[in-house]
């Protein structure tokens, strides 16, 4: 979530901006939820897994950048 209320939040982490989104979305009843993140090490399985459905992955900790993205937050198709 980039803005809520007048507020920009691009230069929020990404955690706080998914933390507003969160709080945003349990307002709905329509069963929309953002996902949790996922820490540590993940095993070269669910790696790959991830990498066929084209996720992408951004550090928890860094604001929104916009424009082209940083190698850390490309899609993960390469493989």
């Amino acid at each position: 979530m980039l803005a809520g209320g007048g507020d920009d939040y691009r230069k929020l982490p990404l955690f706080l901006r998914k933390q507003n989104l969160a709080q945003l979305l349990a307002r709905r009843p329509e069963g929309i939820h953002a996902a949790p993140f996922e820490q540590g090490e993940i095993g070269p399985d669910l790696f790959r897994a991830a990498c066929k459905m084209g996720l992408v992955s951004k550090h928890r900790e860094r604001a929104y950048r916009g424009g082209r993205s940083a190698p850390s937050q490309r899609r993960h198709d390469r493989l």
